[in-house]
């Protein structure tokens, strides 16, 4: 079974047909740019660029970079653009789709579901955190593999700043920071989560993920396993097609 997946991200949508029996792409995926500003309608017309390069005529999963209340409701829009805030995500995607059916969802809690499923979190129970480093930190927290939906956890403040605005692979690149700068605020970042949640796994996800050799084992002092995500950065776009095979 295929179902279409998109990963709306602060600076690409990209998104391919997913087949749900692997948890992996059924196709090479397509990524544009991300517009900026990244209004409603500017992001809406990437997804239909994105959607029609295959020719899809099927149900649609998309991400979202901020908190998605009754699969359609946005409520934050901290790396996009503010007039997101109450927007019928669903209602306008599905139009900008020609009505093709369209389920939305949060972009972490979509990665992590993909990866309890099919990733680094398959068969773990306890409680497990996964983090996507990326134009922010997205977060997905499981207890025993059911999901909290909307947590946010890269809105906590660290130092005084909003943790995603010192630890994300973002903040790397802008302050031009090495690995071990970059893992050093990690490691306070993932401190402080962990005194919160205790978890006994974290998952390591995002674009960054694809070269967790270069930092995970700059980590220190954090007693909760560590792992890569296996579905790297391809895990928003599984994610969000089991959504929308599963609609709620």
């Amino acid at each position: 079974m295929q179902i279409f997946g998109v990963d709306i991200g602060g600076s690409g949508i990209k998104g391919a047909p997913v087949d749900l029996d692997k948890g992996d792409l059924a196709q090479e995926r397509h990524k544009v740019l991300t517009p900026h500003p990244a209004t409603p309608s500017g992001v809406a017309d990437g997804v239909r660029e994105v959607v029609e390069h295959f020719g899809w005529t099927g149900p649609v999963g998309l991400t979202f970079p901020g908190v998605v209340t009754g699969g359609s409701t946005i409520r934050t829009a901290a790396n996009v653009d503010k007039s997101w805030i109450d927007t019928d995500a669903r209602a306008l995607f599905s139009e900008r789709l020609g009505g093709l059916p369209v389920t939305v969802v949060n972009d972490a809690d979509a990665a992590g579901v993909a990866e309890m499923s099919f990733g680094a979190g398959r068969d773990r129970s306890g409680t497990v955190i996964l983090l996507t480093f990326g134009t922010g930190i997205g977060s997905a927290v499981f207890s025993d593999g059911v999901l909290v939906p909307n947590t946010e956890l890269g809105h906590l403040e660290l130092h005084g700043h909003d943790a995603e605005k010192r630890a994300s692979s973002k903040a790397k690149e802008d302050g031009e920071l090495t690995w071990e700068h970059w893992a050093r605020r990690v490691s306070k970042y993932l401190a402080h989560v962990e005194m919160l949640f205790s978890p006994e796994l974290f998952i390591v996800g995002g674009g960054v993920s694809r070269k967790s050799e270069k930092f995970l084992h700059l980590i220190e002092g954090i007693r909760a396993e560590i792992v890569p995500a296996q579905l790297q950065n391809n895990a928003g776009i599984v994610g969000a097609a089991m959504r929308a095979a599963k609609p709620e």
